[in-house]
């Protein structure tokens, strides 16, 4: 159990994650302030069972899983449930990335009661991190049952909700409900954005 904590670092110290976790399972995170200039939490390959709650994020990104399947490896994340929690100016909200040719999967995850004041990308699913040229076919890291629930606030972007799901990339099962955003951005493309970069 991992909670009352007060993690900071500055903006400009670069890739500063606040919680990394990986091979990990049965962990508790809550009650507790993160901001740093990278993933307030990380949740990465081989991990399962992490639960995240009451936690407040920002600035800079916001609770992520992955990225996996780096150069095809294989990797997995499953039973992952973030709830209640608030991301304020970050760069993303809830995120999973996933590379290219990667191999594995990331299943049984739940964002619900998320709130977002003045944050980019409020739902961001991106199979095709970082390394989006490498390649037409996506891999094989299936990406499935996922719940995004009870999403409010403010954000920095006009699109809501992107899901970047590359051709030849498994990617099923993913619910979207009760999602209730503004934006002072109008530009084109809309507030669900689908399909390849």
């Amino acid at each position: 159990r991992v909670t009352h904590l007060k993690i900071t670092a500055p903006q400009e110290s670069p890739n500063t994650n606040g919680i990394d976790i990986s091979a990990s399972n049965r962990l508790y995170i809550y009650d507790s302030f993160i901001g740093t200039d990278d993933d307030c939490v990380a949740i990465n390959e081989f991990s399962s069972y992490i639960n995240i709650s009451r936690i407040m994020c920002g600035p800079e990104h916001g609770i992520n899983i992955g990225s996996l399947g780096k150069d095809g490896a294989y990797e997995t994340v499953e039973e992952v449930h973030v709830a209640d929690c608030t991301f304020t100016g970050t760069m993303n909200g809830a995120r999973i990335k996933t590379w290219k040719r990667g191999r594995g999967y990331a299943r049984k995850i739940s964002f619900e009661g998320i709130r977002l004041i003045n944050a980019g990308n409020p739902i961001i699913i991106d199979q095709t991190y970082v390394n989006r040229m490498a390649g037409t076919m996506g891999g094989d890291l299936e990406i499935s049952d996922v719940t995004y629930g009870g999403v409010t606030g403010s954000s920095s972007d006009a699109r809501m909700v992107y899901f970047n799901c590359e051709s030849g990339a498994r990617f099923r099962d993913i619910v979207v409900e009760d999602v209730q955003m503004s934006s002072f951005l109008f530009w084109g493309g809309g507030a669900i954005v689908c399909g390849p970069q």
